[in-house]
């Protein structure tokens, strides 16, 4: 059995995914979380359920919109869950009807029923349900209410109904007669398929256009002129509305004792305010960044890798030595594997202490806030709020990030945005920042971070700005985003969501970093003339010596650091491991304390403004390619990056010892 879970973005679909399938995807409330279907297995039952991305209607203007429309047209679901918000019935009813009129077996969802008892409101679900002609259920995800019921209701048996039959002006009416019938009795359509194919034609449906021009649906495309001169969608979309508040003014009923909230609109007056905004936005990431490095995340690690550097590490080289390991098979594993990858697990306190509160305020409803109050910002270089969700994203992970953009409905909105994504900063990075601000700012290491993380915005918007003039873009599309009501964060959902976010970061530690800390030992203990214990006749010498002249003028005056970032573009997180190896390190407070005697400030700022923006990761490079379907763009994206990172790091570091060579 297969279940479709489909309706608006912002209805919770998502959250009552997981607590039907009793798994956990991703959460949040902005549009476009949900940007491919996701699979899972209802509970206590062997029916599948497909998450289905958050669409407004079925006329699609976005790549994920599509996957809706193309899994209606080409599959056949079992049952249909259609999820809405119960508070914004009006609006979501919109996408019901449409669904309705193809007449496969549907359940009705009121989601979020909490919200609307607090604006005094109800529905009577037996007025919903005979109206619309299917089952309609109550439930709030959120506290799992009525979810028991509702599984219960998509293990049994679905019912057969017959499609939603509206009153459409004579014409329409005539005219979706005529096209259906010629589609059964030319192209051997089933009825129902037909009438609904019909419509969405009718109703200027591009996928559904482009659909009969393959299919080559002669009665439709005969018709098109036709269709269109007579405004049928227009007058389509009244008849819809039209029904939708006949309906709702006879299931509304009024809860006594109850009044509107005003709460939400309370702290919105000050979160979005035009000229707050942006600095309050500025403060909630500082306070991130000071639990995250100074309050919560720092102290932790320290305590984490005074561990694995002490007692683990002398156990197992203990262990090794008594087993009678060869010196070159214990130098791997504690100096290399243990040394390396357990200098980048140090910093996985940091890591989970950020996501955790990045997952507070998805939870509580601010995200969607951020991508308004942005949103003025991201007109000026011809974007919008709504390019700015998958940079946020991108803080996470570069590649989320960019799978994101498919939102966007202008294709030249979509590049720019897909082409300034990797300088967001990733959750990749931290642990390289984490080491440098430690050695070189350790009483300001939140605001240091922070200021890193906005470099990458600023540089990411001047970059958007040249794509606009290149592109001579004059202006941008309109950005709509429903803003959820506030909510207290649930522990369940901020535990679930913050493993899922690290749990990625602590699978490359066994795979990709610890590849990555292998290979760089071997290049660090191997050379032209074999093995070595003095690293100045290594390969990653020569490879580091190599390029030294070029990187010496933005501060950088050792191999070992340039061996380091090298390996970074294999992925972000192996340059902490690869510094401790190459640089011979016991553990993180060694390297900390080598770092401050080859470098100033001034050099380790401009270090970290290079690793932030000099070259995305190979698998954000590939999801480049993935996305623009063009590797020109990738390697574009490649070269901009090197130039900027290093353009930006030169100018910082000059600047910062001309400043100071004055001010002495």
């Amino acid at each position: 059995m297969e279940i479709a879970l489909i309706g608006n973005p912002n209805t919770g679909k998502t959250t009552l995914f997981n607590s039907l399938t009793n798994s956990y995807a991703t959460v949040g409330n902005w549009t476009g979380v949900t940007v491919e279907k996701k699979m899972g297995q209802l509970k206590n039952a062997t029916a599948k359920l497909i998450d289905l991305p958050g669409v407004y209607s079925l006329t699609p203007i976005t790549r994920d919109e599509e996957v809706v429309t193309r899994y209606l047209l080409e599959s056949d679901p079992d049952l249909i869950l259609n999820v809405t918000n119960a508070s914004q019935l009006k609006r979501n009813l919109l996408l019901t009807l449409e669904v309705r009129e193809l007449g496969a077996p549907m359940i009705l969802n009121l989601n979020m029923i909490d919200d609307l008892k607090r604006q005094g409101n109800a529905f009577d679900l037996a007025t919903l349900s005979d109206q619309l002609g299917c089952p309609v259920m109550a439930t709030n995800a959120r506290n799992q209410d009525g979810i028991k019921e509702l599984n219960a209701a998509l293990r049994q048996k679905p019912h057969q109904v017959s499609p939603l039959q509206l009153d459409y002006p004579p014409m329409v009416k005539e005219a979706i007669r005529q096209a259906s019938q010629a589609l059964v009795a030319d192209y051997g359509y089933d009825q129902n398929e037909a009438r609904w194919i019909a419509i969405q034609y009718i109703n200027k449906n591009r996928f559904i256009r482009r659909y009969a021009t393959f299919q080559n649906l002669t009665p439709l495309l005969s018709m098109l002129s036709y269709y269109d001169a007579q405004h049928f969608d227009d007058q389509i979309f009244n008849t819809r509305l039209e029904f939708i508040e006949r309906v709702l003014g006879a299931a509304q009923q009024n809860v006594s004792g109850h009044t509107p909230r005003e709460f939400s609109n309370r702290i919105d007056r000050i979160i979005t305010n035009p000229v707050l905004g942006l600095p309050i936005f500025c403060l909630i990431f500082l306070l991130i960044f000071k639990i995250s490095f100074d309050w919560v995340g720092t102290p932790v690690s320290d305590l984490l890798d005074g561990f694995i550097s002490g007692p683990f590490s002398t156990t197992v080289n203990h262990w090794l030595a008594s087993a009678g390991a060869l010196p070159i098979l214990r130098s791997l594993v504690v100096n290399g594997l243990i040394a390396g990858v357990g200098g980048v697990l140090v910093f996985i306190p940091q890591i989970v202490a950020l996501f955790a509160c990045i997952s507070i305020l998805e939870d509580s409803g601010y995200m969607a806030r951020a991508a308004l109050v942005t949103d003025r910002l991201m007109q000026l270089i011809g974007l919008n709020g709504k390019s700015f969700i998958p940079l946020i994203i991108g803080f996470g992970c570069n590649v989320t990030g960019i799978m994101a953009a498919r939102t966007i409905e202008q294709p030249k909105e979509r590049l720019v945005t897909t082409l300034i994504s990797p300088f967001m900063s990733c959750s990749a990075r931290l642990p390289i920042y984490g080491l440098v601000v430690a050695a070189f700012f350790p009483r300001h290491q939140a605001v240091i971070v922070l200021s890193i993380y906005l470099l990458g915005i600023i540089v990411a918007l001047a970059v958007a700005k040249g794509y606009q003039l290149f592109f001579k873009t004059t202006d941008s599309s309109v950005f709509i985003v429903e803003l959820p009501e506030y909510h207290l964060p649930r522990f369940d959902v901020i535990w679930h969501s913050t493993w899922d976010k690290s749990k990625g970061f602590i699978h490359k530690a066994g795979t990709v970093i610890f590849a990555g800390t292998v290979l760089i030992w071997l290049m660090s203990y191997l050379g032209p003339h074999g093995y070595t214990t003095d690293p100045a006749n290594s390969f990653a010498a020569l490879l580091g010596q190599w390029l030294l002249p070029l990187m010496r003028p933005i501060g950088i005056t050792h191999w070992q650091i340039i061996a380091a970032l090298f390996t970074g573009i294999l992925a972000k997180e192996v340059i902490t491991s690869s510094m401790i190896v190459m640089f011979h390190a016991a553990n993180q407070s060694v390297l900390i304390g080598a770092l401050g005697t080859f470098m100033n400030p001034v050099a380790a700022y401009a270090l970290l403004a290079f690793i932030l923006l000099y070259a995305p990761c190979f698998a954000t490079l590939g999801t480049i390619k993935q996305e623009t379907g063009s590797t020109k763009w990738m390697l574009w994206s490649l070269a901009l990056s090197l130039m900027i990172g290093y353009g930006v790091a030169l100018v910082i570091y000059l600047g910062g010892n001309i400043t100071a060579w004055l001010i002495s």
